[in-house]
This record gives C-alpha cells, structure tokens and sequence, in this order.
C-alpha cells in the first residue's frame, strides 16, 4: 500500500505559510527569477476573478485590483520539504520525495493506514501547512486520491474510484 502526501498549491503555500489572515484574499505568486515576470501560482479567490497562470502581474492586477502580488519564497520552500519529509519518515522508512509538495510512502504494515495518515496531515496542520492525502495500492493510485482528497482519502477500488472521473483529473 501507498500514501501521497500532497501539500497543494505548494510554491504559493510557501509563500504564505505564516499569514493565514491573508488566504482568503486573491493572492498570485510570480516567479522572479525569470525574464519576464508571470503568474506561476493563484489561490481560488484570484481564480474567481479570471486570473490565471502565466498572466503577467499587471494583467492579474487589471482583472481584480485587490491582488495580492507574492515572490517565491525559496528558503521557506526547503523548510516545508524538509518538514513533510520528517512526517512522512514517522510513517514508514520507505519514503520518496516524489515532487515538490509531494511525498510518497510505501508501506509494509496495512493495519490502520489512515488513522496513521491523519496523524501526519494534523501534525502537519500544527506546524502551519495544509496538506492533503491519499491511501492505495499504487503510487499513481494515492497520488490522484492525494489531489482530490480533503483531506483524506483512502481507494479500496481503484476502478470503482477512476470509472467516474473525467479525463481532464488524470493531468495532475
């Protein structure tokens, strides 16, 4: 069996790990270090007001006044690797950083994945980071329950679990 652990919106979460007042309010991320500066990253209030990634900060700003423009916050991205990581370590020593935000477990011991799972994701929580995750029999399996979870969820039957999902869900 497999976990994914998945802290979404990573390079935005980043950013913003220690504002939680400011989550709610449209946000962008830009990455600096590129020619030309675009949206790498929005929250869903940005999305609502037809921001979107790869506009430039002043095309996000035109579409909602009140964006709040981000720069990656690199040393804050490490630490919350580093982070996940150690969680995910408590859980098995079978551990893959599979993804920036993401992380994979393999388990041998099948007893009680998801209250051990939901341990991590509330310790995770304490130290400030939203994560989510999922619980299968494959790697790829976890990974998409990991993105569609809220905030766990556990895949018994992966073709009852895939049948009903459209084909645009298999892209993350």
């Amino acid at each position: 069996m497999f976990a994914t652990i998945y802290l979404p919106n990573f390079y935005l979460h980043a950013a913003m790990r220690h504002q939680p007042a400011l989550r709610a309010k449209p946000i962008a991320l830009i990455e600096t270090q590129e020619r030309k500066a675009v949206i790498i990253e929005l929250n869903a209030a940005a999305a609502n007001f037809g921001v979107r990634k790869g506009m430039t900060p002043s095309q996000g700003l035109a579409r909602c006044l009140s964006l709040l423009i981000k720069i990656r916050a690199r040393e804050q991205e490490i630490l919350m690797e580093e982070i996940l990581l150690q969680h995910a370590f408590t859980l098995s020593p079978y551990v893959e950083a599979t993804a920036p935000g993401v992380c994979t477990v393999q388990f041998t011991d099948k007893r009680n994945l998801a209250a051990k799972v939901s341990g991590v994701i509330e310790r995770l929580t304490q130290c400030e980071m939203i994560a989510q995750a999922g619980i299968a029999s494959s790697p790829d399996i976890s990974s998409l329950g990991a993105h569609l979870a809220r905030p766990i969820l556990q895949i018994d039957d992966a073709k009852k679990f895939l049948a009903p999902l459209p084909i645009e869900t298999l892209e993350t």
